[in-house]
């Protein structure tokens, strides 16, 4: 998400019924308790020899086995494919120069191990990310609405962190780390449909809310896990005039997530981003364009709960010194132009979030204490568009939610666009600066 300068169960075998007696370790017969004494044998001399008719077995029921495969969509929760709990890891790289001894330092190794719950919540997320965005990539074409594509990713993700976020509470334990972004074309960010937008195509193309065969459309959403957020975007084309922009943006990105580590400077980052970027040329219309990074917007780290955590990662070059340090999780992404490079707010405000540092002030108009309510106990810190509101079962709540943010209580993300008639494209993914080593916990096959 943008910021600005801002698996198999083991079945089991049916038991066999004997039609001997069971015998105890000592030799003796062992009778059944629950079964009935038969009439003792004419002559017999011994009570004990009398025989004791022995109940059947039921046999054991099968385990089903685990699911071995995801659905398609997906709708098969990941704990049922990992039941071991133990999730992918993600691509490991070391860290260079001095910080390449933390690798095989003791002290590091174990503070790493300490981080155990930590990093089961990021690989869970991750998987799920994957997961979903691999169907997404093949399922998405020309035609559809925006709606129908973010809502097909987001009802995808609660089904495989499995919750639906539709009991108070709920989404604030696993679920969408913030609404699923779907921004075309010169629009660089923050885009998602709100209410309303659920029209017949030809008024949604008029709109310009469904996907069109030239389109070029960034997919960004986030994944938590007890509030352990992976935040990681893509780009879709349906035309391959379009191929160098996102070879750009992409490269680009891996550049700022190899330049990033413990103790790296954020212009550092910048600039390694910013000449990498700039050595690319996209043709579109037969008109050359040298795909610049949009200055003001930068990755960010991530704190729990919180997307954006207050350090910024720009992808041009500056004079920020601020340093990454151990411990810390950030969202390297990068966005590429055609145009100026430079995104201003645009279009109709659909994303949100609860600042952190919200004042506490009276609130007078009951509609934005009751909408407060809600976000409090469904999202938290978490951003929340419109559309979450409404499956919520609220109405009426515009008003409410405006006052919120003229209180300074809740910040609104409107959409980001660079200059009509140019082309955007992002890449991102999330990185662990752990201690030993730097894991992009959101690397998968495809980017």
């Amino acid at each position: 998400m943008g910021t600005t300068v801002g698996t198999a169960a083991v079945d089991l075998d049916k038991m066999k019924v004997s039609g001997e007696k069971d015998k105890v370790p000592n030799g003796n017969n062992r009778a059944d308790e629950n079964s009935e004494d038969e009439d003792e044998e004419a002559g017999a001399p011994e009570v004990g020899a009398a025989k004791k008719k022995k109940k059947k077995k039921k046999p054991k029921k099968k385990n089903k086995p685990a699911a071995s495969a995801q659905s398609n969509p997906p709708r098969v929760p990941l704990d049922q494919l990992f039941p071991n709990g133990n999730f992918p890891v993600g691509e490991e790289c070391d860290y260079r120069d001095e910080n390449l001894k933390r690798k095989t330092d003791e002290e590091k190794r174990h503070l790493d191990r300490m981080n155990n719950d930590f990093l089961t919540d990021y690989r869970k997320g991750a998987e799920v990310h994957r997961q979903v965005r691999q169907w997404a990539q093949g399922w998405i074409k020309p035609g559809m609405s925006l709606t129908e594509i973010t809502e097909g990713i987001e009802n995808s993700v609660r089904a495989l962190t499995g919750h639906d976020g539709l009991t108070e509470g709920d989404s604030l334990l696993a679920g969408m780390g913030f609404p699923t972004g779907v921004s075309i074309n010169n629009c660089a960010a923050h885009y998602t449909p709100n209410a309303g937008n659920k029209i017949s195509y030809l008024l949604s193309l008029k709109a310009g809310i469904a996907l069109k065969q030239e389109d070029v459309m960034k997919v960004d959403f986030g994944v938590h896990m007890n509030g352990r957020i992976v935040d990681s975007a893509f780009t879709m084309t349906f035309d391959p005039v379009y191929d160098n922009l996102l070879a750009a943006v992409k490269d680009a990105t891996n550049t700022g997530i190899r330049e990033a580590g413990i103790d790296v400077r954020m212009s550092d980052i910048g600039a390694a981003i910013q000449e990498t970027m700039e050595s690319y040329e996209v043709e579109i219309g037969g008109t050359t364009y040298q795909v610049k990074p949009i200055r003001n917007l930068n990755g960010h780290n991530i704190n729990q709960f919180q997307i954006h955590g207050g350090k910024s990662v720009p992808i041009v070059k500056g004079g920020d010194q601020t340093k990454m340090e151990e411990g810390e999780t950030f969202a390297i992404e990068t966005f590429g132009s055609t145009g100026k490079g430079y995104v201003r707010d645009d279009l109709e405000v659909s994303h949100y979030a609860r600042r952190t540092d919200a004042p506490n002030i009276s609130l007078r108009l009951t509609s934005a204490k009751n909408i407060l309510n809600v976000i409090n106990k469904n999202f938290g810190t978490l951003p929340f568009c419109r559309r979450y509101l409404d499956r919520l079962g609220q109405d009426k709540y515009l008003l409410g939610l405006n006052n919120l943010v003229t209180s300074g209580i809740v910040e609104a993300y409107p959409p980001l666009c660079d200059i009509k008639g140019s082309y955007t494209a992002q890449y991102e993914h999330t990185i662990l600066l752990r201690p030993t080593v730097k894991e992009v916990i959101s690397r998968g096959v495809d980017y």
